[in-house]
């Protein structure tokens, strides 16, 4: 049995699509897996050692380019990637014109996706022969099993298993010493954003329960907010230029500032972290399907139905334009930190 899986973006997303993976081979042994992912995030589904290929797709680049003969060349180079393989099933996650299309341009036997009132973009359940109506009061990480029970036929009954395996994992910018707290700050948009204040008062908890600070940043702006909350907060490794500073016998810091990190990497310090505190951003989620301790902030989206999930504690703060007050987040901390740490993620590749 031949499966393709179109869930291209964004990565939380992507994050959230992967426990499909495990219900397919538990209800369809023997089951092929490939998957369909916007290039910048092919690193999640490549963790997956249930998927057996990854295609990567580039249209939020393309879209800005199409009349350019390089852009041409890479579309006629993902088509032929996409058609050189025969489906049996192909399940579209996404719901959206642009992952219909993709569905479409696949060769499938049959096509599944969300019902006209379960899509995001209901013209994209044309696409589909199977079509599954899925609650919007459900769990997006629910709403994606959904589409491979409507296509197979089968129930589900159990937790979801996220099954990811991190790739082996080394960073010279990163010293011995005590364990890891993981901060991802950052996001999207501005309104998402978390006070600096607080954030400053939570790095200063966990400091104080004698953890090393690690601020993950995306772009410019993130970097130059995280160089400020990691100052505050005491000394800093500043490795974020891409070098690994030469520390000459320093003590050793609170805070760490990598380099811009991909996705792999990124996986790999989590995956080593005693836990992990950020933003509604797809590295949280990510944190949560490692298995580790999680607390998201959400200041702009649901904190219910996206909430961070995964096999170790998780708790999610904040809504749409509600933002968690210090208190919330400190004491979520605190249990975590208090309560034994779970396992870390097996160390693997995805060959």
């Amino acid at each position: 049995m031949r499966v393709l899986v179109v869930k291209m973006s964004s990565m939380g997303d992507v994050v959230h699509a992967q426990p499909l993976v495990s219900d397919l081979l538990a209800q369809v042994p023997g089951a092929r897996i490939d998957w369909v992912v916007e290039a910048p995030f092919a690193g999640i589904p490549a963790m997956n050692p249930g998927v057996a290929a990854v295609i990567p797709i580039a249209w939020r680049k393309w879209r800005k380019t199409l009349r350019e003969p390089a852009t041409r060349e890479a579309i006629r180079d993902f088509r032929g990637r996409l058609r050189a393989e025969r489906y049996d099933w192909i399940l579209d996650c996404q719901g959206l014109i642009k992952s219909a299309a993709v569905v479409r341009l696949a060769r499938g036997v049959h096509r599944a996706g969300p019902s006209w009132s379960s899509a995001r973009e209901p013209l994209a359940s044309l696409a589909y022969d199977r079509r599954a109506a899925v609650p919007w009061s459900q769990h997006v990480v629910a709403r994606n099993r959904a589409i491979g029970a409507a296509a197979f036929g089968y129930r589900i009954d159990g937790p979801a298993r996220f099954g990811l395996r991190v790739p082996a994992f080394s960073a010279p910018w990163l010293p011995d010493g005590p364990p890891t707290a993981v901060l991802i700050p950052g996001a999207s948009r501005a309104e998402k954003l978390w006070p600096e204040a607080h954030w400053i008062a939570v790095g200063r908890q966990l400091a104080a329960r004698g953890l090393r600070l690690a601020w993950l940043w995306g772009g410019p702006a993130e970097r130059e907010r995280v160089q400020r909350l990691a100052a505050a907060c005491g000394g800093v490794l500043d490795a974020s230029d891409g070098g690994a500073p030469v520390r000459n016998g320093a003590p050793l810091p609170t805070s760490v500032i990598p380099p811009f990190v991909p996705v792999a990497d990124a996986a790999g310090l989590i995956a080593g972290a005693r836990i992990v505190v950020g933003l509604d951003t797809g590295l949280t989620h990510l944190s949560g399907a490692l298995g580790r301790p999680t607390v998201g902030i959400f200041c702009d989206f649901d904190a219910t139905q996206c909430a961070v999930s995964g096999d170790g504690p998780c708790e999610s703060f904040g809504g749409v334009g509600v933002v968690p007050p210090v208190a919330d987040v400190a004491g979520a901390i605190g249990r975590m930190l208090d309560a034994p740490a779970p396992a870390a993620v097996p160390a693997t590749r995805n060959d």
